[in-house]
């Protein structure tokens, strides 16, 4: 054995083992392994695991312990070869992703990595295991579907360009304004000048001012024939 389990675990492992001995095509193997793990039994583990595969060839949980358990006894190239082929099955596996993000960096396939990590931080972007290995890769993956991007500096054009468009609105808008408001030093149309655009309004003055005229003439005259005559300066004397 790789490792001496605790006395609570060796009696869980006794339990499960048992239970897989009574149902050899039951699904008891998946705990068993868990368990042979935590007590770093990972030779156990494995042979436990791959028995359990040759009854249930695609079944993904039991890939993915696989794979993980073959990276724990150092063997990458069967590790990475089982985890692929189950993010094939199953995309969104974090438990694959992980170990395999951590598999890729070991060889220096950053970007391969990167895609894992990425994966990983799409379901939970506060994942401080796939954020540490990013950064230790000094570069950030390009975003998944339905992934924001992550913002990034304004390079010196764009920051020049949005300086002169925020300019331009600027400046446009016065203008604007100026253009719709009335001139205040520019006189107001009169009326007058703007009834002289047509014939009918010039005829409509005219017969005014003449209507106009005479009224004030028989005004004059009733107040010519109101007042009292005046007395020469000689009868005064």
């Amino acid at each position: 054995m790789s490792g001496l389990p605790s006395k609570a675990n060796a009696a869980e492992i006794d339990r499960l083992a048992l239970a897989l001995a009574k149902e050899p095509g039951s699904k008891a193997f998946i705990p068993l392994a868990e368990e042979y793990g935590k007590a770093g039994m990972w030779q156990e583990a494995a042979a436990v695991l791959e028995d359990g595969l040759k009854t249930y060839p695609n079944f993904i949980t039991a890939m993915v312990a696989l794979g993980r358990v073959y990276d724990q006894l150092n063997q990458p190239v069967k590790a990475k070869a089982l985890l692929e082929e189950a993010v094939k099955i199953s995309p969104e596996n974090l438990r694959a992703h992980r170990t395999l993000a951590k598999i890729y960096a070991g060889e220096g396939a950053v970007e391969a990595a990167l895609r894992s990590c990425q994966v990983i931080l799409s379901m939970n972007p506060q994942d401080e295991e796939a954020l540490a290995l990013r950064a230790s890769l000094g570069s950030n993956p390009q975003p998944g579907p339905g992934v924001p991007p992550m913002p990034t500096a304004s390079s010196p054009v764009d920051t020049a360009e949005s300086t002169v468009s925020e300019c331009t609105i600027s400046l446009a808008a016065p203008k604007a304004a100026a253009e719709s408001e009335p001139d205040p030093v520019a006189p107001a149309p009169s009326p007058l000048s703007a009834s002289n655009a047509s014939p009918a309004h010039g005829t409509r003055k005219r017969s005014a001012v003449i209507h106009l005229e005479r009224w004030l003439q028989a005004i004059q005259s009733r107040r010519r024939d109101r007042e009292p005559p005046q007395r020469s300066a000689s009868s005064v004397s």
